[in-house]
Order: C-alpha cells, then sequence, then structure tokens
C-alpha cells in the first residue's frame, strides 16, 4: 500500500507540474527565470513552513543540515533556472518531452550509484511511457523555433537535477519528514534564487504586474512549489526514485488536457494513444515480479542511515 500511495503521490505531483508550465510560460514574458524561481519557491517556503510548524514533524538532524541545503539549490534554485530559461528557446511540448527523459536518467543513474536495482520491469515501463508522451506530443513536436535544440538541452539538464535529487534526499527524507526536509531544501534554494534575482535586478518589472500576473505568480508557489513538491517528497519517502521519477511522463499528458480544456485545442487520437501507453508504462514499472523486491534495495537505504550521503 505504501508503495501504491507513493506512485499515486508521484502522479498526482506531475500533474500539478504540468499545469504550472502555462503558469511559467505567461510570466516567461514579464520576469527573467530568475525572479520566477524566487516567487514560486519563495511562496512555497512560506506556506511550507507553518503547516510544519504546526504538525511538529521532525526535522534533519544538524548532520544533515548541509546535505538538505546542497540538495534545495539543486533543485529549488538551478533545477528552476534551467527548467524556466529552457521555455524562452523551446516549446512547452517539446520542453515536456525533453523533460520526460528524468525516469530514464533516474534509472539509469541510480542503478550504478547503487541506490536501486536496475530491472527489466523498470527499464521496459519508462521506455514504454517516454514513447507515449512522444507519441502524444506527435503534431505538436514537428513546429519548433529557430534554435529549440538550446532549450531542450536545458531542459534534459534540468531533468538531471531532479534525478540526482530524487536519488540523494530518499535517505534525508526518510530520517526526517517528507513536509520538513522540503521546507528546509525549499528555504536554502529560494534564497539563493531571491539573492541572484535582487544582484541581478530580476524584480524591477514587478512594479507593473497586474492582477493576472500576480494570480499566476501566486498559483506557482501554491501548487506548484508547496503542494507539487510535497507530494514529490512523500513519493519519494514511500518509493523508489525510477517510479517516482516515472510519474513525470504523466506532465505533458496534463498540459495537453487543460490546453484542450481551457483553449479549446483539438484532443487527437495520438493525445489518447500517448495516456494508455504512459499509464501502461508507470503499471508495468510499478508492479513488481515475485523476485524483484517492491522497495528500494537496502543499500542505499543503509548508506543513508550511516550519513554517507552523496
Amino acid at each position: 500500500m505504501g508503495e501504491i500511495l507513493g506512485v499515486l503521490a508521484a502522479m498526482l505531483s506531475s500533474a500539478l507540474g504540468g499545469t504550472s508550465i502555462g503558469a511559467t510560460r505567461y510570466l516567461v514574458g514579464s520576469i527573467d527565470p530568475l525572479a520566477i524561481g524566487s516567487f514560486r519557491f519563495g511562496i512555497g517556503f512560506v506556506l511550507l513552513l507553518p503547516l510544519t510548524l504546526l504538525r511538529g514533524d521532525r526535522w534533519p538532524e544538524r548532520g544533515d543540515w548541509a546535505t538538505a541545503a546542497a540538495l534545495g539549490i539543486l533543485f529549488f534554485a538551478l533545477f528552476p533556472i534551467l527548467f524556466n530559461a529552457s521555455l524562452i528557446f523551446t516549446t512547452a511540448a517539446r520542453g515536456a518531452l525533453a523533460l520526460s527523459t528524468l525516469p530514464l536518467l533516474s534509472l539509469v543513474i541510480g542503478a550504478a550509484l547503487g541506490a536501486e536495482a536496475l530491472t527489466w520491469r523498470k527499464s521496459i515501463g519508462v521506455v514504454i511511457a517516454t514513447c507515449g508522451v512522444a507519441l502524444a506530443l506527435l503534431s505538436d513536436l514537428t513546429t519548433a523555433p529557430s534554435g529549440a535544440w538550446r532549450g531542450d538541452l536545458l531542459m534534459m539538464a534540468a531533468a538531471l537535477c531532479m534525478a540526482l535529487y530524487g536519488i540523494w534526499s530518499r535517505p534525508l527524507i526518510r530520517r526526517s519528514g517528507p513536509i520538513a526536509f522540503t521546507t528546509m531544501s525549499m528555504a536554502a534554494g529560494a534564497v539563493c534564487l531571491i539573492l541572484l534575482s535582487y544582484v541581478h535586478g530580476s524584480f524591477s518589472p514587478v512594479a507593473g504586474f497586474g492582477t493576472p500576473q500576480w494570480l499566476a505568480a501566486l498559483y506557482l508557489g501554491a501548487f506548484g512549489a508547496a503542494l507539487t513538491f510535497y507530494l514529490w517528497a512523500f513519493a519519494l519517502e514511500r518509493t523508489t526514485p525510477t517510479r517516482v521519477a516515472i510519474s513525470v511522463t504523466v506532465n505533458p499528458i496534463t498540459a495537453s488536457l487543460v490546453g484542450a480544456w481551457l483553449l479549446n485545442e483539438p484532443l487527437r487520437w495520438n493525445l489518447a494513444a500517448g495516456i494508455v501507453a504512459v499509464f501502461a508504462g508507470i503499471w508495468i514499472a510499478m508492479t513488481s515480479g515475485r523476485t524483484e523486491p517492491a522497495s528500494a534495495p537496502a543499500s542505499g537505504q543503509a548508506r543513508g542511515q550511516a550519513g554517507i550521503v552523496p
């Protein structure tokens, strides 16, 4: 049941992430990626902190503070900079497909670092889900602006940051709690982004913000940061990094469905086929054979308990 709850939380997190792409694309025309990240994770931290204090959750131990801060800068500072910057050069569809390399990166890196076992079911599930994303976005991938490859590479670099965070943070999340760890690491990333934005003068355009811009920023903070990454940490506490990462393939599916609902974009056969392939891939990767353990191998957890965190 813990594995199922973890995967469902990861899928909901990725679905919310898909809706956040629209808000990010909207704000990119008004402020730069540094300021967008500052609003997103600054607001997210402000919302998560009182919840953590009210719940009385266990904070990361003093010996984990430096690692938690470093992971926070990796995930909540470098990742949003790369993510937001990529959408300047490429389309949302191509960016979503590039981000969908996350489960493959998590699978390969996790196996190389000994964080989880490389199995056929996970590998096949990752391939099927990624192909489902490509199929769902088939009609949108043919149109790309000049130099879109730069945005694609930036999004793949963002996916690498996300994969490393998912693998390295899991032992720390298990030792503390998902909300407390996410709050602390998000605070480190938000402070880094706010300082960089201040030095760079990224907040200057905020004076001209209207209601739509403020609503987009608040949505990113409340749903695109606080709720999305709490669910992500909740999932990492209960299942393996690859099973969490494969849920990111839900992201472009959600973005396409939101576009069809709000913008009256047509629903084509390839989207329906892609949805089927994505959920089939997630199901294959989530379910374990009789000889495959349902949870992560002990080596990754044991190393975390010993304090050996990269």
